[in-house]
């Protein structure tokens, strides 16, 4: 303690200190475990020390195709195994991965395009006709080189007028030595928010985060060695929540999954023994309500992980006579993801009623190993007390909270201000530190876990010729959790009907992000004119 290093010579040196980062957990699999599978999709199963060339390869064949560190490499893709291989090979070249959720629409990966500075996109041919239209929006002179992903296990051929993904790695070296980083804090991954305030912010992920916060799931969640693992979150979303970094670290094996159906998950779980995985509440819903046909017993017990918005204690209580266990997360992409879980005490919580477990496992949990603290904050900045009942902002600190957003200072400030993260998100804190979301700041909607901005939304709609005032709010849906509810007001002597409003809204927005249904009226104000959205909330819970 107090010791000097030029003191007694405990500096730091090559043969004490490496840059933490995920990337050593790939190049150590290849290395101990270079016969077990390490990446599966139907008949393509690949070794760890097959997924380590062909990460390499793909390093080397960016590299040669021009990509220099710091340099982003994006992404448009389902959870197919180039995706897996992509958040190891990218980084391999000193590249900065750039997942882009494939639910979006042209315009705003475009803008994501124009903002991240992508010089290469991976893309599936079922994608290439929007991104083929994002690169033509966009304002660079120079347009990113496209790489197409074809799918054969999935019968998705390659469209034809770009070189192809399994091309483009024969290309590559499968000796190319990978390019590690000289300082932990490098980046090594953007994502983008789904816009929760308009235009989406870059969110900026380093290699230490991204290590770290694998190793809060790891130890947080209890995963054994030599689990197998379904690929069900989106690895565009929060990188698949650190799983793709991990699973090497764990001699684990990723099984991916392109198209999500009840049908598709039971099979994965009985055929091929797969033992954990994640998703959002519609996913839980979707096992829950599967036909009969659909459904395979399981010999084993499956861990399940599930964010995005609090799952009904009903879907909770039906899943575990069916053979899950679900373990209820919450996070943000500022947070890689994850940094609470809702972690079970079998001799405290064992003797509860199933009813109660439910309740109990609704929570939204306590930090995992990767986070020093969270808190929750008063208007003024005051740490609130930790008594289940009084309501405050969550906040945290820690190695899981992001390095800022790109070319947005501003706004990084503002998300540190004070020493702490500002997830916006309105909560209450118990006694036994577990924290529980009661509320949504900032409007936001979230719908089979993808987050929809109100404010997006309303801007599309308030550009319709017959529309005076639009609000977006979010309207309980048993399939999706909720979904955007439009309350409208009519210019005078102006008409539209639902059927036309939605369909002008889709022409402008994702699927997701488009109105399910639209109420006609005066919208109740403030004395200022501001529209009173709670009172909007109300009446659609009073029906």
């Amino acid at each position: 303690m107090g010791w000097m290093a030029d003191e007694t010579g405990l500096g730091r040196c090559e043969a004490n200190f490496a840059p933490l980062t995920p990337l050593n957990n790939l190049k150590r699999a290849a290395a101990i475990w270079p016969d077990r599978e390490g990446l599966v999709y139907g008949t393509f199963r690949t070794t760890f020390a097959e997924y380590h060339e062909r990460a390499t390869r793909l390093a080397s064949a960016l590299a040669g195709a021009g990509v220099q560190p710091g340099d982003v490499v994006a992404t448009l893709l389902p959870n197919v195994p180039a995706h897996a291989e992509a958040h190891f090979g990218v980084p391999a070249c000193g590249a900065v991965l750039n997942t882009i959720n494939t639910r979006l629409e042209s315009q705003t990966i475009s803008y994501i395009l124009d903002h991240g500075g992508a010089k290469v996109v991976l893309c599936d041919p079922q994608l290439i006709p929007v991104l083929a239209d994002a690169i033509e929006d966009m304002d660079r002179d120079a347009p990113p080189l496209v790489i197409e992903v074809a799918d054969r296990q999935a019968g998705v051929r390659p469209f034809g007028d770009y070189m192809e993904y399994e091309d483009f790695l024969a290309s590559g070296d499968p000796d190319f030595d990978w390019i590690m980083p000289g300082d932990e804090w490098e980046s090594i991954a953007l994502n983008y928010t789904s816009g929760t305030t308009g235009r989406p912010k870059g969110v900026v992920y380093s290699h230490r985060g991204a290590h770290m916060n694998a190793l809060g799931y790891a130890t947080g969640w209890g995963m054994p060695l030599y689990l197998r693992y379904l690929g069900v979150v989106p690895f565009f979303h929060c990188n698949g929540w650190s799983k793709p970094w991990l699973l090497p670290q764990l001699g684990g094996c990723m099984h991916c999954i392109r198209d999500i159906s009840a049908a598709t998950i039971f099979d994965a779980l009985a055929d091929e023994g797969v033992t954990h995985f994640g998703g959002a509440p519609i996913v839980l819903s979707l096992l829950v309500n599967a036909p009969e046909e659909e459904r395979r017993p399981l010999d084993h017990v499956v861990q399940v992980m599930t964010a995005g918005a609090p799952p009904a204690a009903a879907t909770l209580g039906a899943l575990e006579p069916m053979g899950f266990e679900v373990t209820q997360v919450f996070g943000l992409t500022e947070t890689y993801g994850a940094i609470s879980l809702c972690t079970w005490d079998e001799d405290r919580d064992g003797a509860l009623s199933q009813a109660d477990r439910a309740a109990r496992k609704a929570r939204q949990g306590v930090p995992l190993p990767s986070v020093d603290e969270t808190v929750l904050l008063g208007e003024d900045g005051e740490i609130l007390p930790r008594d289940g009942k009084t309501q405050g902002e969550i906040a945290i600190r820690g190695n899981s909270v992001m390095k800022g957003y790109l070319k947005n200072p501003r706004a990084t400030e503002r998300a540190f201000a004070g020493g702490w993260f500002h997830t916006g998100d309105i909560g209450i804190q118990h006694p036994d530190n577990y924290l529980q979301i009661s509320d949504r700041a900032k409007d936001i909607i979230i719908s089979g876990g993808e987050n929809i901005s109100s404010v997006e939304v309303e801007g599309v709609l308030m550009a319709h010729p017959a529309v005076m005032l639009c609000a977006v709010v979010a309207m309980p849906d048993e399939k999706w959790g909720e979904v955007p509810c439009a309350f409208v007001e009519l210019k005078d002597g102006k008409q539209v009907t639902e059927e036309a409003l939605i369909a002008y809204a889709r022409d402008h927005l994702a699927g997701f992000k488009t109105p399910k249904a639209v109420r006609f009226g005066e919208l109740p104000k403030t004395p200022t004119g501001k529209i009173q959205k709670f009172q909007l909330r109300r009446s659609l819970r009073e029906g």
